[in-house]
Parts: C-alpha cells; sequence; structure tokens
C-alpha cells in the first residue's frame, strides 16, 4: 500500500492494522515495520520483547532521502538542523550506504567548494563528511583539487571556527594516509610551517589533530625525499624541526604533573587492567572470598608487578614529575607490547627478591628520565637545531620510545648482575646507553633498537675505560713528555700541508665598498715558495690556474707581516662599518715593500686559516689559527694512540723504573742460540 509520509505516524499504523489480528505484539511490531517502510532499532528490538512501548524509527533509505532534502533548504535554520540530524545519523553504516548512493558526498563538497557556508553550518557539514568517509564505503581519490584547497584554507587561516578547524585538519590527514596522490595535492596547499602555530595554541585537540597531519605528511613522504641527503638540510629547517619536536613533547607536560588521585575509580581501574593483563585473571567479583583474602592476594600481584606501595599502588604516582604519564607509559606498552610486558612481569616475579628489577618503579623513573632528557616542559631555546628523525616516524613516538627503554633497562639489569641496592647505579648506565644512541642520531625507531643492542653493559665499559685512559693516562709525566717530544714533527706535516696548498692557490672574489661584484682573482705560491703569482679572471675557474696565466708577482722575501680582520687597509676604507661580521672574520692583507698591501676576502673559513697559516710559515712565524689547532689535536692524538698499542692494559710508571747497578765484571757471554 502507498503510505502518506506526510500523515502523523498513528494514524499510518492505523490504516495498516484494519482487518488484522493482532496475536504476538512481537510479530505485530514487526508487521508494520514491514509494511510502512519504518525500521526496528537494536534498542527497540529489545524493548518489545520485554513488552515495552514500541518506538518505530524511518527506514534508512526513507530518513536519507528526506536529510538529503532538507540539507538543501533555504531556510538556514531549517539546514542547520537537517545537517546536524545528518552528522549523528552518519554514524550508522546502513544509513550511510543510503545516503552515499543518493550521491550524497558529492552535495556535501559542493557545499563546502561554494563556500556560502560557515560557522555551524559548515562545521556540522564537516562533520557528517567525516563520519560518512570513515565508514570506508568511498574512496579518498575521487575529490577534487578544489575541494582540497578549501580545506585546506580552512587551516591557513590565522582566526577560524576550532570545530571547523579540528575537522579541517582530520580530513587532510585522511587524505594524506589514504592516498599518496593526495598526499602530493596536500603537500602543495600546506606547509608544516602553516601547520606549527596551531601547536603553540592551548586547545590539546587542535595540537594532537595537527601533530596528527604532521606525521602523516612525514610518513607518506616519497622515498627519495625520505632518504637522508648527502648534505645536512639548512639551519632554519633544522631548527624548525626542533621547536616543532620540543612542542610536541611538551604537549606531555599536563599528564607528567598531574598527581593521581587514589580515590578515582577510572584511575585505579588502569592498575587493576595491568594487574590483569600480566596474570591473566578476571576481576573478582565482590562476593568471591573475604576482603582480607583478597587484599592479600592484591598485595602479593602488586609486588610481583614491582611496586613500591605493594598495599596502595596509586601513591606511587603521586610523585610529580612523572605523575600520570608513567602510568600512560605503563599502560600503553602493556596493551601494544603484551608479550615484552607479561615476559619482564613473571620473569623478575621468578626471581629472588634483592635480584628482581621491580617493573613498577623501574617504568616510574625511567620516564622521569626520559622527560629530562627529551627536555619536557622547556620552551624551545631560539637558536637551537638539536633535533632526532626518529621522534617524526610514529604517532606515538614517546610511548614507544619507552617501551624500547624500558626492555633496555630489565636487560641491562640481568647483564649487571644488579640487586635492589644497585637501581641508582643501573639507571646512570641506562641513561648513558640512551644518550650515546641518541647521538647517533639513527633515522627510526628501530634504527634506535638496533643502536642499543650494540650497547650492551660490557660495551659501555669498555667505552668508559677507553675514555678514562684518554682523559687520565695521557696526562702522566711520561705520556707528556712524549707528546712534548713528536709535537715537533706534527707540527712541520701540517706546515707542510699548508704550503702544498697555498701553492695549489685559491680563487678570491673582489668585493667593493658599494656592493658585491662577480668578479674574480686568483693567487698561488709557487713550487720554490719563493714568489706569490696573482692575477684577475674573467670568472670562476674549474681547476687550478697555471702561473704562466698569473701577469702578477710577489716575492716573499719583500712579504713585511700579515694582517687580519679589521685592521687591513680594505676594511678601514669608507664604508667600512657596513660590512657584516662575516666578512671582518675572512679578511686579511699581506703588507709588502713600505705602504703596499696585497688584500684578499678568503671565501670561507677553511680557507682564512689555511692562507692565513701559510704566510705567516713562510715568514717564520707561528701558525695559531682554530684549523691548526684542530689538526694537532687530531694528529697528535693518532700518533700517541699508535706509539702506545703496544702498551694496550699495561701500566704506565709514573717515574722511570730504576737503573740496575754494573755487574762486578763483564766476563760473561749470553748465547742466543
Amino acid at each position: 500500500m502507498e503510505i502518506d509520509q506526510k500523515k502523523p505516524l498513528s494514524a499510518i499504523i492505523k490504516e495498516v492494522c484494519e482487518g488484522w489480528s493482532l496475536g504476538n505484539h512481537e510479530n505485530f511490531a514487526l508487521q508494520i515495520a514491514d509494511s510502512t517502510n519504518f525500521y526496528i532499532t537494536e534498542k527497540n528490538r529489545n524493548d518489545i520483547k520485554n513488552g515495552s512501548i514500541l518506538r518505530l524509527t524511518t527506514s534508512p533509505y526513507q530518513t536519507a532521502l528526506q536529510l538529503h532534502e532538507r540539507i538543501q533548504s533555504s531556510s538556514m535554520d531549517a539546514k542547520l538542523e537537517a545537517l546536524k540530524d545528518l552528522a549523528n545519523a552518519s554514524r550508522d553504516i546502513t544509513f550511510a550506504q543510503e545516503f552515499i548512493n543518493l550521491d550524497g558526498i558529492s552535495l556535501l563538497t559542493q557545499m563546502v567548494e561554494s563556500g556560502t557556508d560557515f560557522g555551524d553550518l559548515l562545521s556540522f557539514t564537516l562533520t557528517a563528511f567525516v563520519e560518512l568517509m570513515d565508514h570506508g564505503i568511498v574512496s579518498w581519490d575521487t575529490f577534487s583539487v578544489a575541494f582540497i584547497k578549501k580545506i585546506a584554507s580552512y587551516v591557513n587561516k590565522s582566526a577560524m571556527d576550532t570545530a571547523v578547524l579540528q575537522r579541517s585538519l582530520a580530513i587532510l590527514e585522511s587524505m594524506v594516509l589514504n592516498s599518496q596522490d593526495l598526499y602530493h595535492k596536500v603537500a602543495q596547499e600546506i606547509t608544516i610551517g602553516q601547520l606549527i602555530p596551531h601547536l603553540q595554541g592551548t586547545d590539546q585537540d587542535i595540537q594532537t589533530y595537527t601533530i596528527a597531519v604532521i606525521n602523516a605528511l612525514f610518513l607518506k613522504a616519497p622515498e627519495e625525499k625520505r632518504q637522508v641527503s648527502p648534505t645536512p638540510i639548512n639551519d632554519e629547517m633544522a631548527h624548525q624541526l626542533y621547536v616543532l619536536q620540543v612542542l610536541t613533547f611538551n604537549l606531555l607536560e599536563d599528564r607528567m604533573m598531574t598527581k593521581m588521585d587514589p580515590q578515582d575509580q577510572a584511575q585505579r581501574d588502569i592498575i587493576f587492567e595491568l594487574r590483569r593483563i600480566a596474570f591473566d585473571v578476571e576481576c573478582e567479583p565482590n562476593n568471591s572470598g573475604s576482603i582480607e583474602k583478597r587484599k592479600s592476594m592484591y598485595t602479593r600481584d602488586y609486588k610481583k608487578l614491582g611496586f613500591i606501595n605493594h598495599v596502595n599502588p596509586a601513591v606511587d604516582f603521586t610523585q610529580i614529575p612523572p605523575g600520570m604519564l608513567a602510568l600512560d607509559n605503563m599502560l600503553y606498552f602493556a596493551r601494544h607490547h603484551q608479550d615484552a610486558y607479561i615476559r619482564i612481569v613473571l620473569e623478575n616475579s621468578s626471581r629472588e627478591d634483592k635480584h628482581e628489577c621491580p617493573f613498577g618503579r623501574s617504568s616510574i623513573e625511567l620516564t622521569k628520565m626520559l622527560c629530562e632528557i627529551l627536555k619536557v616542559g622547556e620552551l624551545p631555546s631560539e637558536n637551537c637545531h638539536d633535533f632526532h628523525p626518529m621522534f617524526f616516524t610514529h604517532d606515538r613516538s614517546f610511548e614507544e620510545f619507552f617501551c624500547i627503554c624500558i626492555q633496555l633497562l630489565n636487560k641491562t639489569w640481568k647483564e649487571m648482575r644488579a640487586t635492589s641496592e644497585d637501581f641508582n647505579k643501573v639507571m646512570q648506565v641506562v641513561r648513558e646507553q640512551i644518550m650515546r644512541a641518541l647521538t647517533l642520531k639513527p633515522n627510526s625507531l628501530d634504527q634506535f633498537k638496533s643502536r642499543l643492542q650494540n650497547l650492551s653493559y660490557t660495551e659501555i665499559l669498555k667505552i668508559r675505560q677507553s675514555e678514562r685512559m684518554n682523559q687520565e693516562d695521557f696526562q702522566s709525566r711520561p705520556i707528556l713528555e712524549l707528546r712534548e717530544k713528536i709535537q715537533p714533527e706534527i707540527m712541520e706535516l701540517i706546515k707542510q700541508q699548508r704550503l702544498n696548498r697555498l701553492c695549489e692557490g685559491t680563487c678570491f672574489r673582489k668585493i667593493s665598498s658599494r656592493r658585491r661584484q662577480d668578479k674574480f682573482w686568483y693567487c698561488r705560491l709557487s713550487p720554490n715558495h719563493k714568489v706569490l703569482h696573482y692575477g684577475d679572471l674573467e670568472e670562476s675557474p674549474q681547476g687550478e690556474v697555471p702561473h704562466d696565466s698569473l701577469q702578477d708577482k710577489l716575492p716573499v722575501a719583500d712579504i713585511k707581516a700579515v694582517i687580519t680582520g679589521k685592521d687591513c687597509p680594505h676594511m678601514k676604507e669608507k664604508g667600512a662599518l657596513k660590512q657584516n661580521k662575516e666578512v671582518l672574520e675572512l679578511a686579511f692583507s699581506v703588507l709588502y715593500e713600505s705602504d703596499e698591501y696585497l688584500n684578499f676576502i678568503a671565501p670561507d673559513k677553511h680557507e682564512y686559516c689555511v692562507w692565513t697559516d701559510g704566510l705567516n710559515a713562510l715568514l717564520g712565524k707561528e701558525m695559531t689559527s682554530d684549523y691548526t689547532k684542530s689538526d694537532m689535536d687530531t694528529l697528535l692524538s693518532m700518533e700517541m694512540k699508535l706509539r702506545l698499542l703496544d702498551l694496550e692494559n699495561i701500566q704506565i710508571p709514573e717515574a722511570p723504573p730504576p737503573i740496575p747497578k754494573e755487574p762486578s765484571n763483564y766476563d760473561f757471554v749470553y748465547d742466543c742460540n
């Protein structure tokens, strides 16, 4: 029969029921639903079976059809109400399928692209869109560039409604994660720099969604972009990544500084969950055994879990830092690395009391240590560029970092054969292992984990011993005497290297007092070290310039002095005050005859050191550049280690051994055979 949707539900039911025998109320309800295009929800079905009042809902198709029409209403109020209903109804996959079949997704994207809606209208439109797409019915590859640009524009605006911004970030994250083609389109519309301001706000939901988008962009970057470049990234990019890392970890500060409330049942349930996962026990009903028996059982299990307070472990989390952050980490480890968690707990609970590594106490102290290492809660420095690439490879990087380190702590505890009295010593070794692995800048958490495998307790002892030798044994009197003896040889080697570099020559750029000019000149020392050849060039040379093409000459014997920095005449000319600090640090001049100068500005600090050292060496003066000091330290250290190689593990005495007394006569022969 035809159903008039404008009639009241009671009238429709009355018409359908005419001539029916009521009979069983459940069958009667189902017949009504079938005949009128209404359907029974799961809750209503239970109501029917319980004999409760029957509530009928329109079928998904009818609801979808009605909402499809209502959201196109010319009345703003009616349209807003329809979008609210659509946002709620879209959570149901059956309704979502019907609405999508009516080309509902296209209708929503057209509404967004038109840009006529804003505020709550736009917020509910995007909410409905997100809910519909979450069912995975429609491919993300179907969306136009215009739609992507519109969503990105909401994120790029400095002032935007919080709900709209949140939904827009969620949409961008899904686009990037679900389509490589959309990744490229999104990456063209939005940059990391545009997302960072959202991390500096106070809304934690916005910060979380922003980090999710950033992580998605990093994860889906093409392979060639993810590979480590042979040249380091520029300082500005390194600084921005460092700031992003600091701001990301600062989101943990709130949990780190939140004490656990021992009376909060929801928080106590987390501890119950840790116990349940570790010992595979179900929550006992209140009437199972006496209260004393349950308390005794809980106390026993909490001791095995390594809590300090066995009776009420919630007290362990009242220390800040790390507060509730430690409990968050423990729960993440138990749920996401369940096998490793159970193994650690059961392994330690089967050891002697003094040899067990307490998981609870270790987790709390480790979380505190990791927060100190990553400087959680501190503001980013304006000049720092120290970031760790591995923290951008996982959306829960801190938790995963903790999971790796807690397993390292347990491993180190066993290697050290530690007891409860050695707890602080173990933590010091673990800190050293983590810091040494981080210094190597691993590109992923897996790489960090493998680096830790090579930093066992035995290896740490070897490294400490080696460093101790460098610091202590190298200061003993015999070693110092050896250093003094070979130092002149090393200095002569450095001098020869500097003069050889001057013989190869260097191209210098001419700089006027007004502006930088693309004019070049070349200077090189003759092979016999007696003449400086120099001359102008039309363009920067590709290799060495031969002596015969350099017309000007300056005999080394005529050089009176080498002048550097602001004392150079070309730095004292008109407009010299405008020269920046970098140019002043690269300037040097050669004084010859009485008042003639050959003026240089080195292309970089390395060439500046090579030339000033070489010219001073030609004049018989000391080479004092930072480059010479660095070379001396490196070469001297290598030479010392080579000469002392045969004395490894042999104690070097502070004083020479005594010379034995002369024999009473020399009438003896040593037979080599």
